[in-house]
């Protein structure tokens, strides 16, 4: 398939080290620009009875002589969806999914030379997801647990192609985190990262925002570096939390935060997120056997636009103007001139969302796409291929 190009978008390398602190050296002063933090003791979402809290205070007349005092009895609401705040949500939130969060240590020899994020999916095994640009070429890097806890970690294998690594350490008591999707997701809703920014001590960060984009296109410095169908959210993160977790509100993963937009004034509030539903399918591969392949349908195509009643234009598919040959598409009896516009019930308007779709499958997934023929619109069933490495 040809990949259309776009302008960069850098994603942020690993923070680089933060010095352990002398001792008895006071803490360094806290950021004055954070707008509010999240209450770590906040009301719990679970609560469901109500609590009496007794005040005193001299503000009433006691039937003893010289004292003025009242008793006042104020009561707690129970927690209904209807008085959740956001304040309230995120803390119980970061309840949950901190101890899931872990930071990336790397090493030149003894030195620590920088650090990223992770989040652990398998607390039986000890596997934990990152980035591939976290990890980079290393074959063993440090974990460090939320509590404090440090492990030495083996790379088990990487996927540049959607900047995805997963990591393996031998560890007691990890607590997996519970994965969500997107599909059901709103832009707005709810969004919270979790990691560990420009490797701040004391434990993961937590943010709060909201979803601001499905199915992003982001561009790396060549075109086989591209990242296709990112979440995309003003829940702010940094260097250092590339291969944190993107969480919805129930604290559930719906991503691996991965990159921010930069301009020339600097950082522009743009984080973007691979989806969990391409972070199963990569990592479970890895898993099993060191690397992910990707799959191959096997057109050249473009975005196809259609003329409006109004006399504009819109996207409505990707236009297949060559085949491979013996590829997926050929076979499957796809033609030239068709517009793809849905695969396996994803609706595709453009040539990044067909990319884009064709991520959350592997090679030998079967796929029913929709094809439009001149009025006819017709349901192709297929195998898809493997895509070549050179593409």
């Amino acid at each position: 398939m040809h990949e259309p190009e776009r302008l960069p978008i850098p994603w942020p390398e690993p923070a680089a080290t933060v010095p352990e602190p002398e001792p008895q050296t006071p803490p360094p002063a806290r950021s004055g620009h954070a707008a509010w933090l999240i209450p770590l003791l906040a009301g719990m979402l679970g609560a469901l009875v109500a609590v009496a809290v007794v005040l005193v205070a001299g503000i009433g007349r006691s039937t003893e002589p010289g004292t003025d005092r009242i008793t006042e009895i104020v009561r707690t609401e129970i927690v209904t969806p209807e008085n959740v705040t956001v304040d309230t949500q995120a803390a119980a939130v970061a309840r949950l999914v901190t101890p899931s969060v872990v930071r990336v240590e790397l090493f030149t020899g003894a030195t620590l030379v920088g650090s990223g994020s992770g989040v652990v999916i398998d607390a039986d095994r000890g596997y934990i997801a990152t980035n591939e640009h976290v990890v980079k070429t290393n074959s063993t890097v440090g974990i460090v647990l939320s509590d404090g806890r440090r492990y030495d970690g083996r790379v088990l294998g990487v996927d540049k192609l959607t900047d995805l690594a997963v990591v393996e350490i031998e560890a007691d008591g990890l607590i997996e985190i519970e994965r969500g999707s997107t599909e059901d997701l709103e832009v707005g809703d709810t969004a919270i990262v979790v990691g560990n920014p420009l490797g701040l001590l004391g434990g993961p960060t937590v943010t709060v925002g909201v979803l601001s984009a499905f199915d992003r296109l982001v561009e790396g410095d060549t075109s086989s570096e591209n990242l296709y169908g990112m979440v995309q959210t003003d829940a702010p993160f940094t260097r250092g939390s590339s291969g944190g977790a993107l969480v919805d509100a129930a604290g559930r993963l719906i991503g691996i935060t991965t990159a921010v937009g930069v301009s020339d004034l600097g950082p522009e509030g743009l984080g973007f997120a691979t989806p969990v539903e391409v972070m199963n399918r990569v990592t479970a591969d890895i898993i099993s056997n060191g690397a992910s392949e990707h799959a191959f349908l096997g057109i050249v195509g473009q975005t196809q636009l259609a003329a409006q009643a109004d006399g504009g234009r819109a996207p409505v598919g990707v236009l297949v103007s060559d085949l491979v040959a013996e590829s997926s598409a050929a076979a499957s009896g796809i033609e030239i001139g068709d517009i793809i516009t849905t695969v396996h019930g994803r609706q595709v308007n453009t040539m990044e969302g067909l990319i884009s779709a064709l991520r959350r499958f592997g090679p030998g997934d079967e796929v029913e796409v929709f094809v439009q023929r001149g009025s006819e619109t017709l349901a192709v069933t297929m195998e898809l291929g493997v895509r070549a490495e050179d593409l």
